[in-house]
């Protein structure tokens, strides 16, 4: 039977708290604290959760079967994320004469995220104080410490703020975020059962409330009356029309269901007669491509026009495209021969060998660095918004397989059912989801001031070498296991941290010879590849989520 102390400092725990402790300490105590309280409140809802009964009310909540809560990874990693931005932009403000304007809003941004992680920390603190006994409810009321703690040190922000209460009452979007993040994390548990964990969840929620709350802040500010109203919401200097292009096409897809269904529901109320179920499936099929065509060629350049962009941004992509293309154009062709030859091979593997399902996707993240790399050393703004459109087609595809489109959807069913493994579920296939965000994330966030040659390519190099070498090399080779109910290998993650660290090597002659100025010492690169291998070799959650971005932030100091 497990001690106290050896079921409280599990391998991932600790490897999360080493990773916090790493990025905390690197930050000012104002920003710091809050991060550690975060952490704490994170354990205690965590142990809490793993200690309930099955009567627990969260237990309504059906999460991915073989995968722990999950939740002190997924309530620290976003807020490490951009506390490490911050760390690295104040690197960079003497240089930049926009960098005091950019500083303030990252730190409302790492605020934000703080803020949604902490509300849903509440939120499952609340349901489980209902039926606790008394072992989870002392843990609760430490988390319950926590929370409050946590709110005090906000409070006295807000205080030593320029402008004090009255500045932050102008930013209200701010204090909205964690009622989205409770909602958001709410509809995600209910409509997607056994899809993911409480971490994965709130690692989703919170970043999606970040994303769009920054869009919002994004429109508001490009709006007249918030330019009369000395700027009620101000976003700072200019974005790129990669990024606005970006986010209105992904804007226009998460509406797209609304409007699917509300177009469903009005066609349903207009009809005269029933319809037999074969025409009925056609009919529902035109209605998602009428509504498709309308979000994309109606609704996304309403707000790219909204915020600047004056031309349809499918317009501006064509001439993007095709203006100085030769570079673009042949590594668009490149891309083409590496996808198809991948994709007839290991398709045609997939059907007719025995090769292990982990092993076939670990080939994908091989392809990955096969294609992500030439274009961040060479062409990283078109890489920018490759990955954009390549997310934004995927979002497609599994609208068209969940709602069985005709006449796509059967096809592409059979096509993505042949590359899941456990961590999918018969309601959303995910994994080529977190391979695309987990290489783009470190990309786009890596895009302006950046002083970090390295940090750009944080998903590559973790997922498509470290994640692929640890796998493979575990997988034919290795003996000693991290845990005696784990698979994962010391020989593994020894050769992903090797792999990892060699590729670094590489890229550091060739970024040099291209012209970058390096600045990332081989002490710190050293630590930051360990901590997320080893979090790779001890988590249960997805790792395409959570140790590309757990690598950026540690590149990034």
């Amino acid at each position: 039977m497990a001690t106290p102390t050896a079921a409280l400092l599990t391998g991932e725990r600790l490897v999360v708290f080493l990773f916090a402790a790493r990025v905390a300490l690197a930050a000012p105590a104002g920003l710091a604290a809050p991060l550690a309280l975060l952490a704490a409140a994170a354990l205690a809802v965590e142990l809490a959760v793993d200690r309930s009964a099955s009567s627990s009310p969260l237990r309504r909540f059906r999460t991915r079967p073989g995968a722990s809560s999950g939740i002190l990874l997924g309530a620290t990693t976003l807020p490490c994320v951009m506390l490490a931005r911050l760390i690295q932009l104040s690197r960079i403000l003497p240089t930049d004469p926009k960098g005091p304007e950019e500083f303030a809003y990252l730190e409302m941004q790492y605020w934000a995220v703080s803020i949604s992680c902490l509300s849903v920390l509440a939120f499952f603190i609340w349901h489980l104080r209902q039926s606790a006994d008394n072992e989870i409810s002392k843990t609760l009321r430490y988390g319950s410490l926590m929370v409050v703690l946590y709110l005090m040190t906000f409070l006295f922000f807000l205080l030593k703020t320029d402008g004090g209460l009255l500045t932050m009452a102008k930013n209200g979007h701010l204090l909205c975020h964690g009622l989205a993040a409770v909602i958001l994390i709410k509809h995600i548990l209910e409509k997607f059962p056994s899809c993911s964990s409480f971490g994965e969840a709130l690692l989703v929620s919170s970043g999606l409330v970040l994303y769009f709350g920054d869009m919002l802040a994004h429109t508001l500010s490009k709006m007249e009356f918030s330019a009369s109203s000395e700027a009620l919401i101000h976003t700072p200097g200019t974005r790129s029309e990669i990024a606005t292009v970006i986010q209105g096409i992904l804007l226009g897809l998460f509406l797209l269901p609304l409007l699917y269904k509300c177009s469903l529901i009005v066609w349903v109320y207009c009809r005269t007669q029933p319809v037999e179920n074969q025409a009925e499936k056609r009919v529902y099929s035109v209605v998602f491509y009428v509504s498709l065509l309308v979000a994309l060629l109606m609704l996304v350049p309403s707000w790219t026009h909204l915020v600047g962009l004056e031309v349809h941004p499918f317009v501006w992509v064509l001439n993007y495209m095709f203006t100085n293309s030769h570079e673009r154009l042949a590594l668009c062709a490149y891309w083409i021969c590496v996808i198809y030859v991948s994709i007839r091979r290991f398709y045609s593997i997939s059907k007719q060998s025995k090769t292990e399902r982990i092993l076939l996707r670990k080939y994908y993240h091989l392809v990955a660095v096969l294609i992500f790399s030439p274009a961040v050393i060479f062409q990283p703004a078109f890489l920018d918004l490759a990955f954009g459109a390549a997310f934004a087609v995927f979002l497609i595809l599994e609208m068209i397989r969940v709602w069985e489109v005709y006449p796509l959807g059967p096809t592409v069913h059979q096509f993505m059912n042949a590359f899941t493994d456990h961590r999918d579920s018969e309601i959303l296939i995910i994994s080529h989801f977190s391979l695309l965000l987990g290489c783009a994330l470190p990309k786009w966030m890596s895009s302006g001031s950046n002083d970090r040659p390295l940090a750009p390519f944080a998903g590559i190099l973790s997922l498509g070498i470290g994640d692929t070498m640890a796998s493979m090399i575990g997988y034919k080779y290795g003996v000693l296991r991290w845990s005696k109910t784990g698979k994962k290998t010391i020989e593994g993650t020894a050769a992903g941290i090797t792999s990892v660290l060699a590729a670094c090597s590489i890229l550091v002659t060739l970024l040099a010879s291209s012209g970058y100025i390096l600045s990332q010492h081989w002490l710190s690169l050293s630590v930051a590849v360990t901590l997320s291998l080893l979090l790779e070799a001890y988590t249960a959650q997805l790792d395409n989520a959570f140790i590309p971005l757990v690598f950026y932030s540690l590149l990034c100091l």
